[in-house]
């Protein structure tokens, strides 16, 4: 393994840890202040966090000549301002619903439900893209609905109300994710999450104001999550994600996020001294070999030669 592949890797593991964390310090956030505002004060962290990286890398890339036409430059252009819109829309949300689903859900749990989001991925990418997915994807799928089963549903066959907001934070992060992938290569990734958390303060920002009653001493009590998931998470954790990702495998990459959900668990046993039954445990150990199953790629078949 060569030094910048070990160094993107070395990356990864530290943002899985990073994101895994941070559901910790997110419901922990929660006793202080209300969901929405948190997470509203967090991205405006994030914004300025991933902006003053924007704004220097922008800045380098201007003493370069570059090498995209007028007509490029503008598509590239565009393509970096509604990717960001976009992305910031569906953060947003996502974040939203992640965050009110903490107030009832524990950290770890919330974190394999959250990591969901791998499974969905290449099920809307099937249904809205029409991308053909490989029998192990498939497998993983249904092997992710057996540990989702074990890890939530209750004796009368029904998910809790925070387990339902996490479901569905779930699907928004695979919009997320799909979105991201289709504006990353068409526009300035960095940019691109500048312009989302911008987005997400904006309005979270809105939705908090008419919804909640924040005010400054509640963020205060609650400086130290908002911290934390401002600008460690949101700003350093995207940063490390985007730059690693140039450095190793994406298929490794995936793989070493996807750890999050075990870092989730981890900190809420650690720091909130959260604990889970034998069956939610198993739950947990099933979701987390689906995760891994539906980011192997199979060989491909070679063409026979006529």
């Amino acid at each position: 393994m060569n030094n910048k592949k070990l160094l993107g890797n070395s990356l990864l593991m530290l943002t899985a840890v990073i994101w895994g964390t941070a559901f910790a310090f997110q419901r922990a956030g929660m006793e202080q202040i209300e969901p929405i505002t948190f997470n509203a004060v967090r991205m405006v962290l994030s914004a300025v966090a991933v902006g003053l990286v924007a704004i220097l890398l922008w800045l380098r890339e201007k003493r370069k000549a570059t090498v995209r036409s007028p007509e490029e430059a503008k598509a590239y252009n565009k393509n970096t301002l509604i990717g960001g819109i976009c992305c910031g829309t569906f953060l947003s949300a996502a974040s939203a619903v992640q965050q009110m689903g903490l107030v009832y859900t524990p950290a770890g749990k919330a974190g394999f439900i959250t990591a969901m989001y791998m499974l969905l991925v290449p099920i809307i990418s099937f249904l809205v893209f029409k991308r053909k997915n490989s029998w192990l994807v498939w497998l993983a799928v249904l092997i992710g609905v057996c540990g989702m089963y074990l890890l939530c549903i209750t004796d009368g066959f029904s998910l809790t109300y925070g387990d339902s907001l996490v479901c569905v934070c779930a699907v928004l992060y695979s919009c997320h994710i799909l979105s991201c992938d289709h504006f990353v290569q068409r526009g300035n990734p960095i940019r691109i999450s500048a312009i989302q958390f911008v987005t997400a303060a904006v309005l979270s920002g809105i939705v908090a104001l008419i919804c909640e009653s924040p005010t400054w001493d509640k963020i205060i009590s609650a400086a130290i999550p908002i911290l934390y998931c401002g600008i460690v998470s949101g700003g350093i954790g995207y940063t490390l994600q985007i730059v690693a990702q140039k450095f190793t495998d994406p298929t490794i990459a995936s793989l070493l996020m996807s750890l999050e959900s075990v870092f989730a668990v981890i900190a809420g046993a650690i720091l909130l001294s959260e604990r889970m039954s034998s069956r939610e445990l198993a739950g947990c150990i099933v979701m987390f070999i689906a995760i891994i199953l539906v980011q192997i790629p199979l060989p491909r078949r070679k063409k026979r030669s006529e």
